[in-house]
């Protein structure tokens, strides 16, 4: 005999949970209407008057959601976040090509990071199924101070960011890591002077790379890095590429540097003016700054 037959109900529906009850709070911004009041978010969500209260007192307090009189409209951070993956993807779509490239012409694993803080997020691995020494995955993190990416943002980095980075306990991670903050100081000194970082085994036994920053005059915003388990050496031969790869990628999303143009004798500003190129070059590292 069937269930139906006996009148045994069909199995309910699970509740949603307090992340898709939230899910549904933001999603009903997603129309034309800027702002909207407690009683259109209800009924453009669908949930309980007393559930979308509380939620949305929750998204405000996190900054998701900004409160004017009794509406309410999108917040910083969740403009702040929007702006940072469109950033990231833009950033990501200029590189492809060259880390294609650069893949191509040494052999080895090429990676595109950024920092966040004392760490580095990968925002794309090109490699082969054979490139499995590096546990790495794009959105994955990594220590800024062991490896090469980290150190090359590091070195070009926020001054504030590097500081709280060598205030903190440095971890080794493999008997070859740096832990000393005088020692650091060195390497990142070293950085500046050369325009590409290493990391010798200092993350993970027997793998090395070499990484080069993405930038202009200023800050960096990414870095590109190659990693083998070649000698040093090996590095050495390829810093050269990994560093044309980083700055193609650069003139690829900013364009050529041009050089200043030369005041002429009626001007009377002592300084001369910022061209295009410069003006794109300092939003980017004012982007950076902000939100990385």
């Amino acid at each position: 005999m069937t269930a139906e037959l006996v009148g045994v109900p069909a199995p309910a529906t699970a509740a949603p949970s307090l992340l898709e009850k939230a899910a549904r709070v933001l999603a009903a911004f997603d129309g034309p209407e800027p702002r909207l009041s407690l009683t259109e978010v209800i009924r453009r969500s669908g949930l309980p008057r007393s559930s979308a209260h509380r939620i949305l007192d929750q998204l405000v307090q996190l900054r998701w959601l900004d409160r004017e009189g009794r509406d309410y409209r999108m917040g910083m951070r969740m403009l702040e976040l929007g702006a940072l993956a469109a950033h990231h993807n833009r950033l990501r779509q200029a590189a492809l090509p060259r880390l294609h490239a650069l893949h191509e012409s040494t052999g080895h694993l090429v990676h595109l990071y950024v920092l966040d803080g004392a760490e580095i997020v990968c925002l794309e691995r090109i490699g082969g199924s054979a490139d499995t020494a590096v546990p790495s995955r794009v959105g994955g993190r990594m220590p800024a101070h062991s490896t090469a990416a980290g150190k090359a943002l590091l070195a070009f980095g926020d001054p504030g960011v590097v500081e709280s980075v060598l205030a903190a306990r440095l971890r080794a991670h493999t008997p070859r890591t740096v832990v000393q903050p005088a020692q650091l100081r060195s390497r990142l000194a070293a950085v500046r002077d050369r325009g590409v970082a290493f990391d010798e085994e200092e993350t993970f036994r027997g793998v090395s790379c070499v990484a080069a920053p993405l930038r202009g005059a200023g800050r960096a915003i990414a870095a590109v890095s190659v990693s083998g388990r070649g000698a040093h050496r090996e590095l050495e031969r390829l810093a050269p590429a990994v560093r044309a790869c980083a700055r193609a990628v650069w003139q690829d999303l900013f364009g050529p540097t041009r050089p200043p143009r030369r005041p002429t004798p009626t001007e009377s500003l002592p300084a001369p003016d910022m061209s295009e190129q410069e003006m794109d070059t300092m939003m980017g590292w004012l982007w950076t700054s902000e939100w990385m």
